[in-house]
């Protein structure tokens, strides 16, 4: 049997989330897509807290789609929390945001984000981005093999 191929994505806009749904199903890119309306529901999501505890470390996404400007918890604090802990180190992040700042993407790649890409005004122009992230993360790239990570069985602290 497949694995299940499972995003999270982290974006507090209704339109710009019903959109990459829609988008990523429409190509048939994934079975599973979590969506996170804040920074502090994807740092949950990820590291199995709260009403993800039951969610195991062994399946962690594939890869995360997260949007910068968001509630409770930004999505540069996220990306740090992901990257300074040695079980979620090593899952694709991409950065799908509409900042425009410099700072953002410097603060992006500075601590190890694998793609950073601006959300495009235009609806077809959106459309295309998704279908080409879907196809890249989820088709060509070789994720590492489930319960790969360290400490994939232990829960979050």
């Amino acid at each position: 049997m497949a694995q299940e191929i499972e995003i999270l994505l982290a974006d507090d806009s209704p339109a710009d989330v019903e959109l990459t749904v829609r988008e990523l199903r429409r190509h048939k890119l994934a079975n599973h897509i979590h969506v996170a309306e804040d920074g502090q529901e994807a740092l949950d999501f990820i590291f199995c807290r709260g009403p993800f505890k039951n969610r195991s470390f062994a399946q962690p996404p594939r890869v995360i789609l997260l949007d910068l400007k968001m509630p409770k918890v930004d999505g540069i604090e996220v990306l740090r929390a992901i990257r300074s802990d040695e079980r979620t180190r090593a899952i694709p992040v991409v950065i799908l945001t509409s900042s425009r700042e410099q700072r953002d993407v410097i603060d992006g790649y500075k601590l190890g984000v694998n793609a950073y890409i601006q959300k495009p005004v235009d609806f077809d122009e959106f459309r295309k981005v998704i279908e080409q992230i879907g196809m890249f993360w989820l088709v060509v790239n070789e994720a590492p093999p489930p319960g790969a990570f360290v400490g994939s069985d232990q829960t979050a602290p």
